[in-house]
């Protein structure tokens, strides 16, 4: 549980803020349905995972050791398991909208029509940021001695430097705009808090890792 302790600190002050709002929305939202905390542990799940995971990784080489050496093999089966549970997230997400009340005044051609362009976006976002980063650059590789030549700077990492985060984040409100759900307005909220977090581990590893490689330069 101490690998758990960082996360969890880092996450206590963003929802102690909001708190407030979150009492505000409880109307407008179905606490006694076990599919929205299913999604909610999803949600916060995913990223507690790939960062302890790849961590792990860095500094022991458990994966590659399990994958007979092989560090591509290794970032190969993370990768699976990265898109494995992102699957699952979004299944479970779309089942606890399936069961949550409906705010009329979302229900409008216009509020559809801007969920359509934040998921255009957003999978042009992630899409893109996946075709510029490549399989391992996506899936973690740097933790693996995987390392890219340079910096990515083109699109979309010159619209936002966080393109993926930022794209899933619009895709997830993208569907709770479109089903007109409270309950998906505050999942997406939650998305967007973790991730926030998640950059401010991943961020500063990911530097050193590079920063180790040129002092071995």
């Amino acid at each position: 549980m101490d690998c758990l302790a960082p996360y969890i600190d880092a996450l206590a002050p963003h929802f102690e803020a909001v708190a407030p709002y979150v009492d505000a929305a409880a109307p407008y939202v179905d606490l006694k349905q076990p599919s929205f905390y299913l999604a909610l542990a999803n949600i916060f799940f995913n990223p507690i995972f790939w960062n302890i995971a790849a961590r792990a990784e860095y500094r022991t080489h458990i994966l590659t050791k399990l994958a007979c050496g092989s560090a591509f093999v290794g970032c190969a089966v993370l990768a699976v398991s990265i898109f494995s549970l992102g699957i699952l997230r979004d299944y479970l997400y779309h089942e606890a909208l399936a069961v949550q009340p409906t705010l009329a005044v979302l229900e409008q051609d216009a509020v559809k029509a801007v969920a359509a362009v934040c998921f255009v976006v957003g999978s042009t976002l992630v899409v893109s940021s996946m075709w510029a980063l490549g399989f391992t650059g996506t899936y973690l590789g740097d933790y693996f001695g995987i390392l890219m030549k340079e910096r990515v700077t083109g699109f979309p990492f010159n619209v936002t430097e966080d393109p993926m985060y930022t794209g899933s984040t619009l895709s997830f409100l993208a569907t709770a705009l479109w089903y007109a759900s409270p309950a998906g307005l505050l999942l997406t909220f939650v998305v967007h808090v973790v991730y926030r977090v998640a950059l401010k581990f991943e961020g500063p590893f990911t530097a050193q890792i590079y920063a180790n490689k040129d002092k071995k330069e």
